[in-house]
């Protein structure tokens, strides 16, 4: 017996933030263009992100993201991916914190997809 299936196909966004696109110059969060690296949540935009080097950093410099209590951080390392201080990566599973790596184009696709889930995402985005 065949049923006829009503579906109904919505864009409602959960995410006040999205990011919007990625390029060399800029990340463009809803409408606005940033040409820092940024912090942001799928809530708040927590900032530009201080200009330092990704083998330079620390769990100490994800404070402000720990508060917000993600239960994952991307790290957009920019046009390719490189890897921080596994030291880092150690922190974060000491936290119970997912943290995953990529460059910053696949970061904002990723961060995209969670926060439209309704996960507790925080993205950390270098240009």
């Amino acid at each position: 017996m065949l049923r006829d299936a009503l579906l109904k196909f919505t864009r409602e966004l959960s995410a006040a933030l999205m990011i919007r696109s990625v390029s060399a110059t800029a990340i463009r969060v809803n409408a606005d263009d940033y040409s820092e690296s940024i912090a942001l949540t799928p809530e708040k935009l927590l900032g530009n992100w201080p200009d330092k080097g990704i083998g330079d950093l620390l769990d100490t410099d994800f404070e402000a993201i720990f508060s917000t209590g993600p239960e994952i951080v991307l790290l957009g390392t920019g046009a390719r991916n490189i890897f921080p201080p596994r030291e880092l990566t150690f922190a974060f599973a000491r936290k119970g914190i997912g943290f995953e790596v990529m460059d910053t184009a696949a970061a904002a696709r990723t961060f995209n997809v969670l926060a439209n889930e309704g996960r507790k995402v925080a993205a950390v985005l270098y240009l």
